[in-house]
């Protein structure tokens, strides 16, 4: 199976669920001078015990970040340490993986739920992405590598089909998920339009659904396995060129509609 040979890579929310096993995986594959930026929102607390025990056992690689995506502050203080450990190369794939998830229609969903969503789940990759904008630009300046790829410099959006206009329309009666469906919506279009802007700077940009996932945003009655969901997104990171930039794609690679 094809892996990502990036060597430095920052994901969000790497602290349970999807970032944790992708964290995990990444961890396990051997690649020279690999550094992972394990980044979330409270290092210390018990919500973090699984990441603290996986960066104690792949020591060297893993380092952990506190990063609160819904504040500014802290994103400005995360990239002063990442950029303190990341040498001239830079940053070559940034992963905005960080989200909440609120049940309930356009009638039931209170204003502060809104607000959240649309904090974290919007917000929050809009500022990371800019933050860490100049070690991106770094990373693709510093490779011999011809266009576009995860190993060279490439943002992923982790979004959502609930993101999908076209798909929502059949999905709703079945997930109630207003905020976090119109935040998602707007995920993808500042993927797009991120897209349009580093494209001279051969970054690529990607969102990415995941599928249904078995974890604490999924539910159990998910039928993917958050391993597997993992494995199959890093399969379609490791293939992507500048065919897919400013796509959105699911787990297999297949591109999905607005």
């Amino acid at each position: 199976m094809a892996a990502v040979k990036a060597c430095s890579v920052l994901i969000t929310g790497a602290n349970r669920g999807l970032g944790l096993e992708m964290v995990k995986q990444l961890s396990e594959v051997t690649c020279p001078k690999r550094q992972i930026f394990a980044c979330c929102r409270d290092p210390d607390g018990p919500k973090s015990e699984k990441l603290r025990e996986l960066a104690e056992k792949h020591h060297g690689i893993i380092t952990i970040v506190r990063l609160d995506v819904g504040d500014p502050c802290s994103i400005k203080e995360s990239a002063k340490k990442v950029s303190s450990l990341l040498g001239k190369n830079g940053l070559n794939l940034l992963v905005n993986n960080a989200a909440v998830l609120a049940h309930g229609t356009m009638q039931s969903t209170t204003d502060q739920e809104m607000r959240d969503a649309f904090n974290t789940n919007l917000m929050g990759p809009f500022t990371v992405t800019k933050e860490y904008l100049p070690y991106l630009r770094a990373a693709a300046k510093a490779s011999d590598r011809s266009g576009m790829s995860c190993d060279k410099a490439a943002i992923i959006n982790i979004s959502a089909g609930l993101g999908s206009m076209t798909q929502m329309l059949s999905l709703y009666s079945h997930f109630p998920t207003f905020s976090y469906s119109v935040s998602k919506s707007g995920l993808n279009m500042l993927t797009v339009y991120t897209a349009i802007e580093l494209k001279q700077d051969e970054i690529l940009c990607v969102s990415i659904h995941p599928g249904w996932v078995k974890t604490d945003m999924g539910g159990d009655k998910a039928p993917l396995e958050s391993r597997d969901s993992v494995a199959d997104i890093l399969q379609v990171m490791s293939s992507l060129t500048e065919k897919q930039h400013g796509g959105f794609l699911d787990n297999t690679g297949k591109t999905l509609p607005w």
